[in-house]
């Protein structure tokens, strides 16, 4: 899916150059003028950054931030600060914002941080992409091949497996080879880490 650059203002004029700034690089712009019309377009497969303005009527940059992460959003957040704002958004950074930009800022500037921002939204897509197959992975694992891999996960030996579960250690040990092949890994380190992924 194609990045977008989300612009979030209630200045007309801000998202004007923004908008003129942006896609003159080349990057596809949508705008916004309140915090609530951007969360009624909102939807859970949006990729790319949203620069978002701190101060706004009705809703805050802050409280659609508080919103957004309220809704699981992984969008990756520029806030747009005022000089007296830094401190408000330090603290939104520590909630999980990815930057901020004190107005008035070099265009140099913006473009740095959306690069950055998109880069970080590019490593969020491929992280879900691969925990989506993981997790489906697991789905398709019988509940006796589950229980086998949970034991194999917490490093018990196929001897400990069997005893624990009334089986026989061959069916442990066809078990263990179906759960590998299943879960598409070679190796018990691969298993391991597969699973911590997703859990």
């Amino acid at each position: 899916m194609t990045q977008t650059i989300f612009v979030v203002d209630d200045d007309e004029a801000m998202r004007d150059s923004m908008t003129w700034l942006l896609e003159g690089e080349g990057y596809k712009v949508t705008c916004f003028d309140s915090a609530e019309s951007f969360l009624n377009a909102r939807r859970d497969d949006m990729r790319g950054c949203l620069v978002l303005d701190v101060r706004m009527p009705e809703m805050s940059g802050l409280e659609l931030h508080e919103r957004l992460d309220s809704l699981g959003s992984q969008l990756p957040i520029i806030f747009v600060t005022g000089h007296g704002d830094v401190p408000m958004a330090v603290a939104a950074l520590q909630r999980g914002a990815c930057d901020f930009i004190e107005k008035p800022f070099h265009n140099e500037e913006l473009l740095s941080r959306v690069e950055r921002a998109l880069e970080l939204d590019q490593q969020i897509a491929t992280r879900r992409k691969r925990d989506d197959a993981i997790s489906h992975r697991l789905k398709q694992l019988t509940q006796r091949e589950s229980e086998v891999m949970k034991l194999v996960v917490i490093g018990k030996l196929n001897k400990q497996i069997a005893d624990e579960l009334d089986i026989s250690m061959k069916t442990v040990e066809a078990h263990r080879a179906r759960v590998m092949e299943k879960m598409g890994v070679r190796t018990l380190a691969e298993l391991v880490k597969a699973v911590m992924t997703v859990n």
